[in-house]
């Protein structure tokens, strides 16, 4: 999505040194782009989407931009993360790479994507219950340091790919030819990284390099207040979260929060209390909302929020974004903000690589045709992986769906994902392509009646729930208009 004009940014960029301390010209830029965002998404609408959905676009980007502006003022954000946000997040992930797209999209006659996300290694200071990794301290699986970079060269000079996802296992505890996550931020110092961390490794000199790096963002995990998230990752941790919120502070660095949402912990995730402490008290610019997967260790249907839950989550998350101006998201409930499932490799979405080298389209999509260490052995690209036919099918599906429909035939965005909301379909596609499991417990998933059933009967119940929601809040505008055009 091309938020910004390019004269608008360097306009924006100019000013930044004025800006950060300046409470006069801060309210300014701030006024200028969402007006620019409002005219780029709703009056020009440059990919034909129902109009409310480019509504929730818009107050997805103001409500980043205003949390932004809020940390500032309190003092959160030192000069060189501002700078990185803007320059490096704004003008290279948005802006950057431009010809090398133009260059893909004559080849394959479809953009690629704009992101990854890398598991580098599985190790992990902590044996969180329901993990979707599995990860704990005993594994020992990593990308090399050769294989690391190589993926993200490649990444970079066939699709201008400049921002990338680190996911885990910890990342902090990553390690390879004596190096670790944030030189790899170093190296890569004009792309923009974000990292999920259980932060319990962030110390005062980890957040001060961060600091000082200026393209990395932490979104450190929590499972709602001190109860639930000690609970599921363990006895003391809460209060080390605490004790790392408060060194990124110090140090300047934008973080954010990453909250698994399951049937047990939405009555508390979803209050004021909660909003309050995390976004206002502590300083957490973003919140990304992992709707519990049935995948992982001692996978469950019955930790998934219900169908009913959902509808409620849905609610909440958008009167956050539209009314408190608090940057929330999840896969799920703001779909409509992404244009739907962004796995596979769609155009501007994203796809999965993990520490043995096994690509997927999603990191809750556990199965696989490739490993990144065998095609690049055999002189293969990413792009040969990503134009599996696995990977196809998928973006065929999501083609069909709603990506490439005209906006009164979209397919329900509220329900956007392939493997949970549509589990049926991503059965039968699994069957044709003969899947990898990337793990045993993927392995028993893919095979056991009773969860698959139940997967199929959730989605149907969803469903019922949120079709109508679709039909008049999203596609009635639309098709009111194609109705009335017709009468004339």
């Amino acid at each position: 999505m091309k938020i910004l004009k390019k004269a608008t940014l360097k306009t924006l960029t100019s000013l930044i040194p004025f800006a950060i301390n300046n409470k006069w010209i801060r309210p300014w830029l701030l006024k200028n782009m969402e007006n620019r965002i409002y005219k780029d998404l709703i009056k020009e609408n440059p990919d034909n989407r129902p109009l409310k959905v480019q509504e929730d676009k818009y107050y997805m980007g103001r409500a980043i931009f205003r949390s932004i502006d809020r940390a500032i003022k309190k003092g959160n954000l030192s000069e060189r993360s501002i700078r990185g946000l803007i320059r490096v997040f704004l003008g290279n992930v948005f802006f950057g790479g431009f010809y090398q797209r133009i260059g893909y999209v004559k080849e394959f006659g479809e953009r690629p994507p704009v992101f990854m996300t890398l598991s580098p290694g599985k190790q992990c200071n902590l044996r969180c219950k329901g993990c979707y990794a599995a990860s704990g301290a005993e594994f020992k699986e990593k990308l090399s340091w050769d294989v690391l970079t190589k993926i993200i060269d490649q990444a970079r000079e066939l699709w201008g790919m400049r921002f990338f996802v680190i996911s885990g296992g910890e990342p902090l505890m990553y390690k390879s030819d004596g190096k670790g996550i944030l030189d790899l931020c170093e190296k890569y110092d004009d792309s923009y990284f974000l990292m999920y961390t259980n932060g319990t490794l962030i110390n005062k000199e980890v957040a001060e390099r961060m600091a000082e790096l200026g393209n990395i963002t932490p979104a450190i995990s929590v499972e709602g207040m001190k109860e639930e998230t000690d609970y599921r990752r363990g006895e003391g941790v809460f209060d080390k979260i605490l004790e790392a919120m408060s060194n990124l502070r110090t140090a300047g660095v934008p973080f954010g929060i990453s909250i698994t949402a399951t049937r047990n912990n939405l009555d508390v995730i979803t209050t004021d209390e909660f909003r309050d402490f995390f976004f206002h008290r502590m300083g957490a610019i973003y919140g990304w909302i992992f709707q519990y997967m049935p995948i992982g260790r001692e996978f469950t249907l019955n930790l998934m929020p219900t169908p009913e839950q959902r509808t409620g989550l849905y609610e909440w998350e958008w009167k956050l974004l539209r009314k408190d101006d608090v940057f929330v998201a999840d896969f799920w409930s703001t779909a409509t903000a992404s244009d739907g499932c962004i796995a596979g490799a769609r155009p501007g979405g994203y796809f999965y690589i993990d520490w043995n080298g096994d690509v997927m389209p999603c990191v809750f999509v556990p199965y696989t045709v490739d490993n990144v260490n065998e095609v690049f052995a055999k002189g293969g690209t990413l792009n040969d992986i990503i134009h599996s036919d696995f990977f196809k099918s998928i973006r065929e599906w999501q083609f069909d769906y709603g990506y490439k429909r005209k906006p009164e035939e979209h397919g329900n965005w509220i329900m956007p994902c392939f493997i949970r909301d549509h589990h049926e379909k991503f059965l039968k596609v699994a069957e044709e392509f003969g899947v990898k499991p990337a793990d045993e417990d993927a392995a028993v998933a893919l095979r056991d009646r009773g969860y698959n059933e139940g997967l199929i009967k959730y989605d149907k119940r969803l469903q019922d729930l949120t079709d109508p929601v679709w039909e008049g809040h999203y596609l009635f505008p639309d098709k009111e208009k194609v109705s009335k055009e017709a009468e004339k």
